[in-house]
């Protein structure tokens, strides 16, 4: 993933000064596990090129996994798209640039336009071409947008969500980067961050001047803020972008934070002294799980190395342990029986579900029902409904969901799986609830009849 940055005519070498990068040197730095690049391919008097690119670094990643080969529901494309993760590896780079504060004898330099042209990509959107160029055409570019030749013997260039965006115009140089940091995540379709007190502020600082003024201000401030709590109160009046930001009306926590209080309170409520978490990633969930009164036992059950060694870390880190039950954590897929699963009083499946092809599921349900037998199960997907409130149209959360379900086809797919009639099952929200689309996430908590 990376961006390039043109400019051509008088005085182009002050940008190197915006940018507080010697053109002579190549910049390079680790980010999260990722390399940092940035040189210049063209300096002149008239000429500059610059190109900022982000790559995986083998290195760290084979430090981290153990496991150089190490594939699980986790890796996707998106170290390799530019995104809102893309930004966040490069905005220490651009900070100077960015905040408009090179050193003092450039400072007139901040506010001179000059006449750029920004190329990036890949870009992986499900924003049709005519939306991307509404984006950025009333801030004055020109937009030309062009997708990889692909030689297939059908033709798949008309569905390829894949483009690399090049951006002409006569701007300032903090202006175009700000308007890329704004927008840049509009156009991303990514769903699984929680946007906080300083993205909001980051929102409102990098459109200043500019986003209110936007045609497609309400579709931006959607879209980059992502929940609706945080848009509307902007949206409304009741805020400026920056001021969203303040403790009073933001304190409400992520979805997963509510997803996990809400299964803690639920799990707890059944009292179980020994629990599966299957699918349990880095611990987040299972940690809280420790800490339920009457537990005696937490099984944290999941194929990822990687994931395996941030939940040990974890572990070891929590305070207060002498009320807590350490998880002790299993190598374990659904697809493979463990008899060491069988009988337990809880079973959780915590946003698994959705990750396995919708045609294997019948056959594991049917093995946690009734060859594990737990006293209860608890299992949360998202709600499919909700995804409108996101402006998501048909599009998964995540890229590598199977599917989603709606409100009724989760209830009659948990309806047909207790076809024994084992358990009682009831159903449950998780999160903020619209009145027409309901909860962001759907539980579904079976607890088994007393005579089975």
């Amino acid at each position: 993933m990376q961006l390039t940055i043109h400019a051509a005519g008088d005085n182009v070498k002050a940008v190197s000064y915006l940018l507080a990068k010697n053109p002579g040197n190549l910049y390079e730095r680790s980010q999260k596990g990722h390399l940092v690049r940035m040189f210049y391919s063209k300096f002149t008097d008239t000429e500059l090129e610059m190109t900022i690119f982000v790559t995986p670094d083998p290195i760290e990643l084979i430090q981290n996994s153990g496991n150089s080969y190490d594939i699980t529901h986790y890796i996707n494309d998106r170290e390799f798209a530019v995104s809102s993760i893309f930004l966040s590896l490069i905005r220490s780079a651009l900070g100077t640039a960015l905040n408009g504060q090179p050193k003092e004898e450039y400072a007139e330099w901040v506010e001179h336009p000059f006449p750029f042209t920004f190329e990036l990509g890949p870009v992986n959107t499900t924003l049709p071409d005519s939306q991307l160029r509404n984006l950025f055409e009333p801030m004055g570019y020109q937009v030309d947008i062009t997708r990889p030749e692909i030689d297939y013997s059908f033709d798949l260039k008309e569905k390829s969500t894949v483009r690399t965006i090049r951006l002409s115009g006569e701007q300032t140089l903090k202006d175009a980067l700000r308007h890329l940091f704004v927008l840049i995540p509009v156009i991303d379709d990514y769903k699984h961050y929680f946007i906080d007190e300083k993205e909001v502020e980051k929102v409102g600082r990098y459109g200043e001047g500019w986003l209110d003024q936007h045609p497609l201000r309400e579709t931006i401030y959607r879209r980059a803020l992502r929940f609706k709590e945080v848009y509307d109160l902007v949206e409304n009046g009741e805020a400026e972008p920056a001021e969203a930001a303040a403790p009073a009306p933001l304190k409400k926590t992520s979805l997963n934070e509510l997803r996990y209080a809400k299964i803690a309170e639920t799990a707890a409520f059944l009292k179980p002294k020994s629990i599966v978490d299957f699918g349990s990633g880095e611990g987040k969930l299972a940690v809280k799980l420790g800490f339920i009164d009457g537990v005696e036992e937490v099984l944290a059950v999941e194929p990822s190395q990687v994931e395996t060694m941030k939940a040990l870390r974890r572990f070891e880190k929590v305070e207060n342990k002498a009320n807590f039950v350490e998880p002790k954590t299993l190598w374990g897929s659904l697809f493979y029986f463990d008899e060491r699963l069988k009988g337990k009083d809880l079973m959780i499946l915590c946003e698994v579900i959705e990750h396995i092809d919708e045609e294997r599921l019948p056959k594991i349900f049917d093995g946690i029902l009734h060859d594990y037998a737990p006293k209860s199960l608890i299992v949360t997907t998202p709600n499919r409904e909700y995804n409108e409130v996101y402006d998501m149209d048909d599009n998964f959360r995540h890229d590598d969901h199977r599917f989603e379900w709606t409100r009724q086809e989760f209830r009659a797919w948990c309806e047909q799986r207790n076809h024994a009639g084992n358990y009682d099952i009831e159903f449950a929200g998780i999160g903020e609830e619209h009145p027409e689309q309901g909860f962001p996430t759907q539980m579904c908590v079976f607890q088994r009849k007393v005579n089975n």
